[in-house]
């Protein structure tokens, strides 16, 4: 009897210890994948722990807000019934509706519903956003998007005038600018040429920390395990990286999609050479040759043949602190400018008098880096159905005699008002 208790408790012991690996295993397991790029990652909530100041201005930049899951607080249009509707034709209409905890686009042909598909991602924060849907492992572009200078709903950019497409796929090329990272499923395809399945588990939105600073979980346990050590250890730091490493980084971004890929950039880290990713260069790139600026134009090639670039040691980040809003305050970019341009080095704007100094010293881009009309991104409202250009900054650092004009004419009329 005493030995068949024995044996029981014997029983026991290897359940409960066969039962805690299992768990404990599944947690590591857990912790080991809580990335999908690997276990060099740590994440961004372990870079908030010790940047938390950091974090707290960058979740309201463009880069934090360049994709996220669709919901009533990320959609900017509204879904009340007097602003909620695309008119297409006099046919046609597609509603923005909310169906249980759905939100959805939904087309109407002679008000019978023919087709609807549900905001699963939105994309975009600054001129404007548009939508995507999940169907069978693929992403697909919603017909309608939301554009803010207008305010309203619009046809998505370059969709057919006059008729409604739900099947436009979305590559994951498009994902390597708009998030960190998605992996592609080798289960499946999407029916189109070079555009797989993606595997949407995998999805980190937005632009997030290791994105750009390069995997930190070691970074991250170290400091942990030592927070009294201030100099950073195990990561890249951008002031170790040279010019051309340094403008690479956002060249990934920033230097157009035009160019033929030889690797996702989803692999790019700091220190990299953006020439084993894409065929181009830095600077002078020969294809393809780009003078304008476009939403997914090449911004580096521009701002390469400024003047002020060639003449200085200047990089991206000269002017934009990517952790911090500034899009909008032209005064924190004229700072920039008059660190080199001022009335006491005697190479500030000709064009300004003593009244008028004091406003060319605070909108030195309005001249120098205008915005100018897109040719590519081009939408319509419900009213207008005329195509009309979201505007894009030109960052090439130039004389633009026709920007001079507008500010010169607005300069004059508002003496004019002071003066009456």
């Amino acid at each position: 009897m005493k030995q068949i208790l024995i044996n029981r408790k014997k029983i026991v012991v290897l359940i409960i210890l066969s039962v805690s690996f299992l768990f404990f295993s599944q947690c590591l397991d857990k912790k080991e994948d809580k990335d999908p790029r690997g276990t060099a990652y740590a994440g961004a909530a372990a870079c908030i722990k010790c940047h938390q100041n950091i974090y707290d201005t960058y979740v309201h930049t463009a880069h934090n807000l360049t994709a996220s899951p669709a919901s009533l607080q990320t959609i900017a249009g509204s879904f009340s019934k007097d602003s909620n509707s695309f008119v297409v034709n006099d046919s046609v209409k597609i509603v923005m509706e909310k169906s249980g905890n759905d939100l959805q686009q939904v087309m109407y042909v002679n008000n019978k519903e023919r087709e609807a598909h549900r905001f699963d991602i939105v994309l975009g924060s600054v001129k404007g956003q548009t939508y995507l849907y999940w169907k069978d492992g693929n992403l697909f572009q919603l017909p309608v998007s939301y554009f803010y200078a207008l305010h309203s709903w619009t046809s998505s950019p370059g969709y057919p005038a006059g008729r409604v497409v739900f099947n436009r796929p979305i590559a994951r090329r498009c994902l390597e600018c708009h998030s960190s990272y998605i992996s592609e499923s080798s289960d499946q395809t999407s029916g189109q040429p070079n555009i797989y399945s993606l595997d949407k588990s995998t999805l980190i939105y937005n632009i997030d920390c290791e994105r750009c600073h390069g995997p930190a979980a070691e970074h991250a346990v170290f400091h942990t395990a030592n927070p009294a050590q201030k100099e950073a250890k195990y990561i890249i730091t951008y002031k170790s990286l040279s010019r051309s490493q340094k403008i690479d980084m956002c060249a990934v971004c920033h230097s157009g999609n035009k160019f033929p890929m030889l690797q996702s950039v989803f692999g790019f880290k700091p220190g990299d050479t953006l020439s084993n990713f894409m065929l181009t260069q830095f600077p002078g790139a020969a294809l393809p040759d780009e003078t304008a600026p476009e939403v997914h134009g090449n911004q580096i090639k521009l701002l390469a043949k400024s003047k002020c670039f060639v003449m200085s040691n200047m990089d991206c980040a000269t002017c934009h602190n990517t952790h911090v809003k500034d899009r909008g305050n032209n005064t924190v970019y004229a700072l920039k400018c008059m660190t080199c341009h001022s009335v006491a080095t005697h190479n500030f704007c000709k064009m300004a008098t003593p009244s008028t100094i004091s406003f060319f010293e605070n909108n030195c881009t309005a001249c120098h880096m205008p915005a100018q009309p897109s040719k590519a991104i081009m939408v319509q409202t419900s009213e207008t159905k005329n195509n009309m250009p979201c505007t894009v900054v030109n960052h090439q650092i130039a004389i633009y005699p026709e920007a001079s004009k507008k500010v010169m004419a607005y300069l004059k009329e508002r003496d004019n008002e002071k003066k009456n």
